[in-house]
C-alpha cells in the first residue's frame, strides 16, 4: 500500500448504523490482537451480492479450516455484520452456532451446543452488512448518476465485508463469485470465468485465486470504463500479460496513458525480480476516494488522479503515477507472493515498495527525476524519528488497535531510505541476489524480517550487515554524525539526535558512512561512537555522499560554509542532505540564521527540482512557526518576492491550458515553485491579481483559462478577493465536477481559505449529499490546519473528535488525526493538547501520533522562546 498523506477528512460522520450491538464488557477473555492457533484456515469461497445502488450488501461464506484440537467455541473476525446463520460441518455432521462480536475491532466468538471435534471442518456463513462511506471494508461513492463500490481491506477490514481468519499470516486461496444488478461489471483478483443470469442478477464467476491473505482480497462492482490491453512476453513470462485500466464512467477518456505507462513499469519489475508476473492478470482500478493505493493481487486500487490523466498531466502528477505504480507493482511480488507472518513485519512490505516505486518509476521515465523524490521522503522521515515520542521501524504489535499506527512515514520514509542505504552499501548487484534468494525461499508463503536479514547476509557474505541493518530497523532515532577538524583529516563522533530543550538518550548504530570531497569518496561502517575520516582532494565536504545515508551530520562553522556555497552544483541527493541537516542543526540550536539564508540564495540555483525545492525550507519553517515578528516576516516576504521573481520572469507564465505542454519536466518544477513562493508567501499582488483574473474565467465557464498546474496558486487569490459568493460558487463548481484533479483542488481551497466565516459554513451548515465524507473530512483538515483557523478548528475538532474518530474515515485516518494540529507552536498548546486530547485517545490507533504531535508542539515552542528574537532580528536585514 502507498498511503498518501492526503486529506481524507467529517462533518456528519454518519455510516450507517451497525447490525450487531456492541456488549459493554465481553463475557470472556478473548485475543485483542493475533488469534491463538486453534483454527487454521486451508480455503475460502464467497458468494456475494452487492448492489451499490442499496444501503446494504448480503454474504454467502464458506471457510475450510483445520481444527488442532476439539472445541465449544472459537474465535474469528467478523465486524458489524449481521449474521442470519453460522454452522461447521465436521465429518459429515452440522453444529450450528451462535456468533457473538466481542469489540469494536471485529474480533468475534463462535459457541458450539456441542465441541467440535478436532480435524477438518467446513465453517458456513449467511449475512449481510452495511456499505462503508469512506474506504474501508466494502464501501460505495456515488459519481455522476451511477453507483460503485469497492473494497480496502488492509489493515483489518476484509472483517467488515465477510466473516474472516483475518490476518496476514493466513494464506489460502478463494473462490469468489459476486452476484450484481444486469450490466454491471465485476473485478476481483482472479481472471472472470463466466457471467451469467440468475434470479435477475448478473452472476460473476471467479477462477481460484493462489494463495492470499484477507487483506489482498479485492471486489468491485459498477458500470466501470474499461481500458484493455496486455503487457507483451519478456524473457521471464512467454504469454502476454492480460492488463485492463478501470475507473468510473466520466474518466473514459483518460485511461491511455495508464495503460501504456504500466507496461513498462510490469516488465522492468520482472527484469529486477528475475521471475514473471506472478498472477495471471493485472487490472488497474480506480476510486474517487481511495487516498493512496493498495497492492490487491492482481487487482490494484489507486486514488483517480494517481491514474486517470493524459501525457499533459502536470510533472507532478506524471511522478506520482511511476512511483506510485511501481511501488504497488512492486508489491504484487514482495507482500502478495511473499507476505509477512504478522503485521510487526509489514515495514519491510511497505520500506523495499517505496525503495523500488522510486527506483522502478525512475527507470520508467528518466526525464521525470522521479528518483530523487526517494531520498526527499527520506529526509522528511527524520523529523518524525527525531522526536522522543516514536518507535523504531520494526516494532512489537500487541493489539489491533495499534496495526494501524504502524502505516506511517517511519516505515515508508525511514523504511524507505535505509533500504537504500542498505543496498547502496552492498551493491546493487548483491542487494539484487539477496532480494532473489529471499523470494525464492517464500515463495506463495509468509516471511519474517529475519529472512530477509538472513537472505541479506547470505548474499552479502559479511557478517557484520545483519547487525548493522537491525541497528536502524529495531532502534527508534536519528543518528546524528559529528565532526570536528579542518584540511581532510576529521574525528567523526556518533550520537543520537536531539531538538532544543530534549535530551535523547545514548544510542549505537552501525552507520554506514560514505563521505566525499570532490572525487574523493571515503566509505566505512561506523560501529563504534568515534571514528576517524582522512580525506584527499580540495573543496567542500560532503559527509553524507550521494546522501543515500540515514543519518544527520554537523560539522565546524567554516565546513558548513563551504559547503553550502557549493550546494548550487551539488547532486540532488547531497543538496537534500545537506538542506536537512543545516535545518536540524539549527532546531538543535546550533546553525545561525545567515547559514539558513546563505543556503536559500544559493541552492535556489541547483538545476535539480528537489534541490532548489528544498532550498528555503529551512526560512520557510522558521516563517510558519512564527518565529518571525510582524517586520520580519514583511522582510522575508520581499526577499521570497525579489528571488523568484527572476526566475519567473525567465521563464515565463501562462496559467491557460496547455501553454507549456511538452516542456521538459524539470523546467516546469522550476515555474511551479516560482510561482508558489510568489503567489503564497511573497503575496505579489500582481501575480495574485492575474492568477485570481484567471480562475474566475475558469469558474465562470471558460474551461482553457487555468491549467491544471495553477488550480492551487490561483482559487487561493480568488477565494480571498471573493468572499462568501465566491466560496459558494466554488463548491457548486467543485460538487458538480467529476475531475479527479479539480475537485480535490477546489475542496482543498476551500478548506484552506483562513476565513473563520467560511469554516464555520463548510463545516456546521453545508448539507450537501454530493459532498463525500471523505471530502468531509478533507475540509476539516483544511480549517484545522490553516494558521488564521487554526484556533477556531481545534476548538471545532475537540467537540467533535468522537465522531472523527468513529471510524468512517478509511484508511489510517483516524491514526493521522493529530497530524492536523501539528502546525502550532506553543508548550502552552501542547499542554493543552495532553490536557483535552490524551485520555480520549488512550488505546486507539491515534494515541501515538497525539504524543507525537504534543512533543512538536512543544519543541517548537521552546525553540521559539529561545531563538524568536534572534530570528526576528536577523530576517530583518534580508535585502
Amino acid at each position: 500500500m502507498r498511503a498518501l498523506l492526503l486529506a481524507t477528512t467529517v462533518l456528519s460522520l454518519a455510516c450507517g448504523t451497525p447490525a450487531l450491538a456492541q456488549p459493554a464488557a465481553p463475557p470472556v477473555a478473548y485475543p485483542e490482537g493475533r488469534l491463538d492457533d486453534a483454527v487454521t484456515p486451508s480455503a475460502y469461497r464467497l458468494d456475494l451480492t452487492v448492489d451499490p445502488a442499496q444501503a446494504r450488501f448480503s454474504g454467502k461464506v464458506e471457510i475450510d479450516a483445520v481444527l488442532k484440537a476439539p472445541a465449544a467455541s472459537l474465535f474469528i473476525h467478523g465486524r458489524d455484520l449481521a449474521m442470519r446463520t453460522a454452522v461447521a460441518t465436521v465429518a459429515g455432521k452440522t453444529y450450528p452456532a451462535t456468533w457473538k462480536q466481542l469489540d469494536d475491532t471485529g474480533v468475534a466468538q463462535l459457541t458450539f451446543a456441542q465441541p467440535l471435534p478436532a480435524g477438518r471442518a467446513t465453517f458456513a456463513f449467511e449475512y449481510d452488512a452495511s456499505f462503508g462511506d469512506g474506504p474501508a471494508g466494502m464501501f460505495r461513492v456515488k459519481v455522476g448518476s451511477d453507483w460503485y463500490s469497492w473494497t480496502q481491506f488492509e489493515s483489518i477490514d476484509a472483517r467488515a465485508a465477510f466473516p474472516s481468519f483475518d490476518e496476514p499470516g493466513f494464506k489460502q486461496p478463494f473462490t469468489v463469485t459476486v452476484r450484481t444488478p444486469a450490466g454491471l461489471k465485476a473485478v476481483s483478483n482472479a481472471p472472470e470465468l463466466s457471467v451469467a443470469r440468475e434470479g435477475g442478477l448478473d452472476v460473476h464467476r471467479f477462477a481460484e485465486t493462489l494463495p492470499l491473505p484477507t487483506y489482498l482480497v479485492a471486489m468491485m462492482v459498477g458500470p466501470f470504463a474499461v481500458a484493455e490491453g496486455t503487457v507483451p512476453p519478456t524473457p521471464q513470462r512467454a504469454q502476454p500479460l492480460p492488463l485492463r485500466i478501470v475507473s468510473t464512467k466520466e474518466n473514459a477518456a483518460k485511461l491511455s496513458f495508464a495503460l501504456e505507462g504500466s507496461k513498462g513499469i510490469v516488465t522492468r519489475l520482472e527484469d529486477y525480480f528475475g521471475t514473471a508476473f506472478p498472477y495471471p492478470k493485472l487490472d488497474q482500478i480506480t476510486s474517487p476516494i481511495m487516498p493512496g493505493a493498495m497492492e490487491n493481487a492482481g487487482a490494484d486500487l489507486y486514488q483517480d488522479a494517481l491514474i486517470v490523466m493524459d501525457e499533459n498531466a502536470t510533472t507532478a502528477q506524471k511522478r506520482s503515477f511511476g512511483m506510485v505504480v511501481s511501488h504497488e507493482l512492486a508489491h504484487q511480488w514482495f507482500g502478495d507472493l511473499v507476505t509477512p507472518a504478522w503485521w510487526d513485519d509489514i515495514w519491510l512490505n511497505e520500506s523495499f515498495a517505496n525503495w523500488m516505486g522510486y527506483r522502478i518509476g525512475n527507470e520508467w521515465r528518466p526525464d521525470l527525476n522521479i528518483g530523487a523524490g526517494a531520498l526527499a521522503e527520506g529526509f522528511a522521515a527524520m523529523n518524525t524519528d527525531a522526536l522522543l515520542s516514536g518507535r523504531p521501524i520494526h516494532q512489537s504489535i500487541e493489539k489491533n488497535a495499534q496495526i494501524d499506527a504502524a502505516f506511517d512515514s517511519i516505515t515508508y520514509g525511514k523504511g524507505g531510505q535505509v533500504v537504500a542505504m542498505i543496498a547502496a552499501f552492498l551493491g546493487d548487484d548483491k542487494f539484487k541476489a539477496g532480494v532473489r534468494r529471499y523470494m525464492a525461499a517464500h515463495r506463495n508463503g509468509n516471511a519474517t524480517s529475519a529472512d530477509f536479514f538472513r537472505a541479506m547476509a547470505e548474499a552479502a557474505n559479511d557478517p557484520r550487515i545483519l547487525p548493522a541493518m537491525q541497528s536502524f530497523t529495531d532502534q527508534q532515532g536519528v543518528p546524528l554524525v559529528t565532526f570536528a577538524g579542518a584540511n581532510g583529516r576529521y574525528t567523526v563522533t556518533q550520537s543520537r539526535y536531539a531538538r532544543l530543550g530534549s535530551t535523547a538518550p545514548d544510542t549505537r548504530w552501525g552507520v554506514p558512512l560514505c563521505v566525499r570531497r570532490a572525487d574523493v569518496r571515503s566509505c566505512s561502517l561506523l560501529t563504534d561512537k568515534g571514528g576517524v575520516v582522512t580525506l584527499g582532494g580540495s573543496g567542500a565536504v560532503m559527509p553524507n555522499a550521494g546522501g543515500t545515508g540515514y543519518y544527520r551530520f554537523e560539522l565546524p562553522r567554516a565546513e558548513w560554509n563551504t559547503l553550502i556555497a557549493a550546494s548550487a552544483s551539488l547532486p540532488s541527493g547531497e543538496a537534500l542532505a545537506l538542506a536537512d541537516s543545516l535545518r536540524a542543526s539549527f532546531m538543535a540550536g546550533r546553525a545561525e540564521v545567515p547559514q539558513l539564508v546563505a543556503l536559500a540564495r544559493t541552492m535556489v540555483g541547483n538545476p535539480d527540482s528537489y534541490a532548489s525545492g528544498a532550498a528555503f525550507g529551512g526560512l520557510q519553517a522558521l516563517s510558519e512557526w512564527e518565529l518571525m515578528d510582524e517586520p520580519a516576516k514583511a522582510a522575508y516576504r520581499a526577499f521570497v518576492g525579489k528571488t523568484f521573481t527572476p526566475i519567473v520572469r525567465d521563464l515565463g507564465f501562462d496559467p491557460r491550458v496547455g501553454a507549456y505542454s511538452g516542456e521538459p519536466s524539470e523546467r516546469s518544477q522550476r515555474r511551479q515553485q516560482a510561482i508558489g513562493a510568489l503567489s503564497s508567501v511573497a503575496k505579489d499582488p500582481a501575480l495574485r491579481a492575474r492568477l485570481a483574473a484567471a480562475a474566475a474565467a475558469f469558474v465562470g465557464g471558460d474551461s482553457q483559462a487555468l491549467d491544471a498546474a495553477w488550480y492551487g496558486p490561483a482559487l487561493d487569490p480568488w477565494l480571498a478577493a471573493g468572499g462568501a459568493d465566491a466560496a459558494k460558487a466554488l463548491l457548486e463548481k467543485a460538487l458538480a465536477s467529476q475531475d479527479p484533479v479539480f475537485r480535490p483542488a477546489a475542496l482543498g481551497a476551500l478548506g484552506a481559505s483562513g476565513k473563520v466565516a467560511t469554516g464555520k459554513w463548510l463545516l456546521d451548515e453545508v448539507k450537501d449529499s454530493r459532498l463525500r465524507l471523505s471530502e468531509r473530512l478533507g475540509l476539516v483538515r483544511g480549517v484545522v490546519q490553516s494558521p488564521e483557523t487554526r484556533e477556531w478548528g481545534y476548538a471545532w475538532m475537540t467537540a467533535h473528535l468522537d465522531e472523527l474518530m468513529s471510524g468512517g474515515g478509511g484508511i489510517f485516518f483516524a491514526s493521522r488525526l493529530p497530524q492536523m494540529l501539528a502546525g502550532f507552536c506553543s508548550v502552552e498548546k501542547s499542554d493543552a493538547m495532553a490536557r483535552d486530547l490524551r485520555a480520549r485517545m488512550a488505546g486507539k490507533s491515534a494515541e501515538l501520533e497525539l504524543e507525537r504531535t504534543i512533543e512538536r508542539v512543544r519543541s517548537c515552542g521552546v525553540l521559539r522562546e529561545a531563538r524568536g528574537a534572534e530570528v526576528s532580528r536577523e530576517i530583518v536585514k534580508l535585502r
